[in-house]
């Protein structure tokens, strides 16, 4: 298939990596602009590009940047892209560490429903909660013991279906977790999220969430995020 990627930070970097690997066409595009990304695009066998022509690129358009750069995008970027192609957003909210305080998101709108209004696009929910170095060394082949699940949330389900077979591709059990309505249910902090589940078990985790402790979850995520960035900068 033919991929675009706005975003070249570890998830959307990996993903370009083992996507090329694959076998796809993948144009990438990030704040940087493309003669900066050049070198990186270079080394994992894609395309560097303006966000503008990474969202025109094809079939699959993964946003894999952080929430506090979504407005930043340029207005209309899906302008003209047809309806067909499936927009997959990989991000996640943490006000306190990085994105500052979003009053949508904080009066009750879920992280993707946010993004998918910012963007004008119905968007899939997928490759937010997993951690990058899983993504990167941990993908096994179908019916391997062990295998990792990932989940995808996201209407309609025909685009959610593509992101599925998208996720076994790259070596992971793919899970449906239903609509955009039900994607809080891998937010940071929830018993899905950067866990490695096998399939049974994120099935599990994604049915055992409280939609009441949202607002905890966020909380116990950023602080444990802090305490992690914290550390490495000790080190």
């Amino acid at each position: 298939m033919k991929i675009g990627i706005i975003g070249a930070g570890h998830i959307g970097g990996t993903l370009a990596r083992h996507l090329v690997k694959l076998g796809h066409q993948v144009s990438i595009a990030s704040a940087r602009g493309p003669e900066r990304l050049a070198p990186f695009a270079a080394e994992v066998g894609a395309t560097a590009v303006s966000v503008q022509e990474a969202a025109k690129a094809g079939e699959i358009v993964i946003v894999a940047i952080p929430e506090k750069a979504v407005p930043d995008l340029p207005k209309g970027l899906f302008a003209g892209v047809p309806e067909s192609v499936v927009v997959i957003d990989t991000g996640n909210y943490y006000p306190e560490l990085r994105d500052g305080r979003i009053a949508e998101i904080d009066g009750g709108a879920l992280d993707s429903q946010w993004v998918a209004q910012h963007l004008g696009r119905p968007v899939i929910k997928a490759f937010n909660n997993v951690f990058a170095q899983s993504l990167l060394e941990k993908g096994a082949p179908r019916g391997a013991p062990g295998r990792i699940a990932l989940s995808a949330a996201g209407d309609p389900p025909e685009a959610r279906a593509v992101v599925l077979r998208l996720i076994d591709e790259l070596g992971f059990d793919p899970v449906d977790a239903g609509g955009l309505a039900d994607s809080w249910r891998q937010q940071p902090g929830t018993p899905a999220y950067c866990k490695d589940l096998d399939a049974a078990s994120l099935k599990r985790a994604l049915a055992e969430a409280d939609r009441s402790r949202i607002p905890a979850y966020r909380a116990e995520a950023d602080a444990l995020a802090k305490q992690f960035v914290a550390k490495l900068a000790r080190e």
